[in-house]
């Protein structure tokens, strides 16, 4: 099944100069196992290839149930050189968070955040 990223973490960005960095935070550790698996560089990238054109680096933070990304040359030189009409990171994490990635239905059923509640 298609899961949407949003459903099972939340994110915080930022930028500095040209690079704009993503903390995408699980909201559980069966949640932080599928991101850690599911959620690789390459598809970062790919995710971002509309918008990032240097590599995409990731920083698994275990303890802390999170993965960081690095976008490189994401910013077209960074906020004061840039001529894009929202030239930050400040948005990037939300646009993380639409990205979809699959899981098994089973699996999926277990994750704390996406049980069914009764009643």
């Amino acid at each position: 099944m298609r899961l949407l990223l949003a459903r099972i973490a939340h994110a915080r960005s930022g930028d500095k100069a040209d690079r704009a960095d993503i903390g995408l935070f699980a909201y559980d550790a069966p949640s932080y196992a599928v991101i850690e698996r599911e959620v690789t560089a390459e598809r970062v990238a790919a995710h971002f290839a509309w918008l990032a054109d240097g590599p995409v680096e990731r920083y698994p933070l275990d303890n802390l149930l999170a993965l960081k990304f690095v976008l490189n040359r994401a910013l077209q030189g960074g906020a004061a050189r840039s001529l894009r009409s929202d030239n930050l990171g400040k948005t990037i994490g939300a646009a993380l968070l639409r990205m979809q990635i699959d899981i098994d239905p089973m699996e999926a059923a277990s994750l704390p955040r996406l049980k069914t509640r009764a009643g």
